[in-house]
């Protein structure tokens, strides 16, 4: 059996967690390297993995001709130019969503996908779930009749990670709860209602609640602990109104908000029954027939998305495949959060159409 040799960039929680234990899981792969500027982080994934080696310098892994595939799990800012550098030294890359910080960055990775013809995915992982993937069938076997109208909502009361870190400094990050959260339920509306062109993106994004950081009360900071002499200039809640060639899509995020719900879902509406999913879980079909009104929970095995993901992408490598999460599908859900960031600045309506 053939392996692929890889190497992961970056060896924080996401690796750890996801990455790394699904090369391991996967027999046609084999780790040569684990890289991370804090070399102490790379080399404890070499002793809890038993296997590769540790380095601090991604510039080694260009030089390599053995290694094929990378993941790129590093801080936002850097995943353009080490995605660029990767494909140009001939490495196929799974790259961490977002694919960048804005659309600007994106657009080079996928040029420069064109150009070397290397495999570029976005890790939104979410086009490898079970349930998302049996919604997307529902809706193209036209069991919701005409899908009109998609609503998303990701809140949380008082939830923002890290504060004064890497997620909450707009130069590293590019954005806030939109960039952070947004991009999965986005990336989930767009790709169960066939990654429609969007037209017109109105939206709002807001700063204010970890401003004042030494005086922010939370519930969790789950990327802390907080650091009072770093930087909190990203958005915490955003909404936003988007039409595209399909349906209309309109969402509400918030890291914090002074309510004390979690609201975590999609809302799926078409003419003959609607959908809601609630993230990361089970979802619920409400329908109608001779008069009468039906609710159902659907219940299936799900597998488990990272490592579909990941066998996925080693896959593809050779198969030549293209997969949903590639760099020229995935380019329009940051080309509409780039819309909603711009709409937000200008407060006006973003035309993509080109027309005026």
């Amino acid at each position: 059996m053939r392996k692929i040799k890889v190497a992961v960039i970056g060896c924080g929680p996401l690796a750890n967690s996801t990455h790394i234990k699904a090369y391991m899981a996967n027999p046609t792969s084999e780790i040569k390297y684990f890289c991370d500027q804090q070399l102490e982080r790379a080399e404890k994934a070499v002793a809890d993995f038993g296997c590769g080696v540790a380095i601090s310098d991604y510039r080694i892994i260009l030089d390599d001709p053995e290694v094929e595939a990378v993941s790129i799990c590093t801080p936002n800012h850097v995943h353009a130019p080490i995605s660029i550098a990767c494909m140009r030294a001939g490495k196929h890359v799974l790259c961490e969503k977002p694919a960048a910080r804005t659309y600007e960055e994106a657009l080079e990775m996928q040029r420069v996908q064109h150009e070397t013809g290397k495999v570029l995915i976005i890790g939104v992982v979410n086009r490898f779930n079970t349930g998302v993937n049996l919604i997307k069938k529902m809706i193209d076997n036209g069991e919701l009749g005409e899908l009109y109208h998609i609503y998303a909502s990701f809140r949380s009361h008082r939830s923002i990670p890290g504060l004064g870190g890497t997620f909450t400094t707009k130069s590293i990050a590019g954005g806030g709860v939109l960039i952070d959260w947004g991009i999965h339920f986005l990336d989930i509306v767009m790709y169960c209602s066939g990654d429609p062109k969007p037209l017109t993106v109105s939206g709002q994004a807001y700063c204010k609640l970890g401003k004042d950081m030494e005086n922010y009360a939370y519930k969790s900071m789950w990327a802390g602990p907080p650091r009072f002499d770093g930087t909190y200039d990203v958005d915490d809640f955003v909404t936003a109104m988007v039409r595209t060639e399909g349906p209309s899509i309109s969402l509400n995020g918030a890291w914090a908000q002074n309510i004390g719900e979690n609201e975590m879902y999609i809302d799926f509406l078409g003419d003959k029954a609607g959908i809601r999913l609630q993230y990361g879980k089970e979802f619920k079909v409400y329908s109608f027939k001779d008069g009468v009104l039906y609710e159902t929970k659907p219940e299936f095995t799900a597998v488990d998305a990272f490592q579909n993901e990941i066998d996925s992408f080693l896959a593809c490598i050779d198969s030549g495949e293209k997969l949903p999460s590639h760099i020229d599908t995935v380019i329009l859900s940051t080309q509409i959060i780039q819309a909603i960031y711009d709409s937000s600045e200008q407060r006006a309506e973003i035309n993509l159409t080109g027309e005026v």
